[in-house]
């Protein structure tokens, strides 16, 4: 891929080609997992967003923080390759501690503020998605301790990751949300 490709934030906010076939289908399972993450919070205050409610790090701003972040990377991925992702083996505590934020609701973030950063990442993914030329082109993977090293994906695998990283965590944040107040979301 080249740079002419690239699809910059404000075209992902105002132009957006309509996927069609394979990519629809794609999109399509995706915007249901985002629907189920975006739904454990529905109706919680900032602080409740905020809260760790299980033995886990976890809590429901920072998943949604996270999968923000996920989308972004991954993106960024399909359209500039393995330089647009860290190379983890080289990261520094300060690193791993920098991403260990993006699990966390920051003291001035707003749920709201988390959520419509969320959903402006789900626009810029579906750009990229919907444009790109060739749903079987691929990179090399970043090194990171969990790549097999010389492993390449496809923007189809890249696809497939998306939608199950985004299904896990609507799966923790069900478990978070049952846990703070008892409501449930895939019920």
């Amino acid at each position: 891929m080249t740079n002419n490709e690239t699809i910059s934030h404000e075209e992902a906010e105002t132009v957006t080609p309509a996927a069609t076939g394979e990519r629809s289908d794609w999109l399509e399972g995706l915007a249901k997992q985002r629907h189920f993450i975006r739904f454990t919070t529905r109706d919680l205050t900032d602080e409740q967003a905020g809260l760790r409610t299980t033995a886990s790090e976890l809590c429901l701003g920072g998943l949604i923080k996270h999968v923000t972040q996920v989308e972004r990377s991954w993106a960024a991925f399909i359209q500039h390759g393995p330089s647009a992702l860290p190379d983890f083996t080289a990261m520094t505590e300060a690193d791993w501690a920098e991403r260990a934020a993006t699990f966390r609701m920051l003291p001035g973030e707003t749920l709201a503020g988390v959520l419509s950063d969320y959903e402006k990442a789900a626009h810029e993914t579906d750009a990229v998605i919907a444009s790109v030329p060739d749903l079987d082109a691929s990179w090399p993977l970043p090194k990171a301790p969990w790549n097999e090293p010389g492993a390449a994906w496809t923007i189809r695998r890249v696809l497939m990751h998306l939608v199950a990283e985004t299904a896990q965590h609507s799966g923790h944040a069900d478990i978070i949300r049952e846990s703070l107040d008892g409501a449930q979301s895939m019920a």
